[in-house]
């Protein structure tokens, strides 16, 4: 199984679960039950490693000549194609199934995602806005969130604004990440904002986004979650913002540690403010 975990990094799961979370509590606050906990769970953790597993498939080859990304399990032979389309088939059932034991709307909306996550992997091999992808896959996991515990599009507004600020973080940080691979994506003929402005203009399309993401968090503290702790919060988010450019040399630093550690800030963020301190 470890081989399996490392195919999908399951440690990624820190970016998108504060963010499913964070609709969960956006809509029903403390009131959520442990079942609904577990299956938010069981349903992150299967679609994001069915996004995960389809990535690599379809990448494959594109990570076998990227020095970076050549010993990932599917490059390097640890793993077969039919085994990783199986463990991709599997963690979606996980998936499917857990949204049905949410509620109705869940199952009914679920494939949408899934064909997110298979139509991304595609974008960079056409069009520059391939990040944007990845950034529309990452604005559901709020509004999944908030489904996953409502079961009603009723009063969802609050959700598609933290959505947007998933849209917006997430495009952005694809940015930065996409900077340690404009050499070889230019050998190799796919697209990316790096690709297309360069390094300079791209991050400072990066830094736009996090403005803008940042904004989108900021008016829905200001509108749903008022009060000192939440404002404290979201200084941390905009410095944390902050340092990862500042450090976006450093992909370890910027796109791992300090996205993960942005995804728990946001989660605090509306935790703190739906208990009313």
């Amino acid at each position: 199984m470890l081989k399996y975990a490392r195919l999908v990094k399951i440690e990624h799961t820190l970016f998108s679960l504060p963010m499913v979370y964070a609709g969960a509590f956006l809509a029903k606050g403390f009131s959520v039950t442990l079942k609904e906990y577990l299956l938010i769970l069981l349903a992150a953790a299967g679609a994001r490693s069915t996004a995960f597993a389809l990535n690599r498939i379809i990448d494959a080859q594109i990570d076998a000549l990227n020095p970076r990304t050549a010993m990932r399990e599917l490059p390097a032979g640890r793993i077969k194609v039919g085994e990783a389309w199986g463990f991709a088939l599997v963690s979606a059932l996980v998936y499917i199934i857990a949204a049905a034991m949410l509620n109705r709307w869940c199952l009914i909306l679920s494939p949408i995602p899934l064909a997110i996550f298979l139509i991304y992997p595609y974008m960079k091999r056409f069009t520059s806005l391939a990040h944007f992808g990845l950034g529309a896959a990452s604005a559901i996991a709020p509004l999944g969130g908030w489904m996953a515990v409502s079961g009603t599009f009723s009063g969802s507004r609050p959700s598609i604004l933290l959505g947007l600020f998933s849209f917006f973080w997430v495009s952005g940080f694809d940015i930065i990440y996409a900077v340690g691979d404009e050499e070889l994506d230019r050998k190799q003929g796919l697209y990316s904002l790096v690709v297309l402005l360069g390094k300079a203009k791209a991050l400072l399309v990066s830094n736009i986004l996090h403005v803008l993401g940042f904004a989108s968090l900021a008016a829905l503290m200001v509108w749903q979650l008022p009060n000192l702790w939440s404002a404290a919060l979201l200084v941390v988010v905009g410095l944390l913002l902050v340092w990862q450019h500042r450090v976006a040399e450093n992909i370890e630093l910027a796109f791992f540690k300090i996205n993960a550690a942005v995804g728990f800030v946001v989660l605090g963020v509306v935790a703190v403010g739906r208990a009313n301190f």
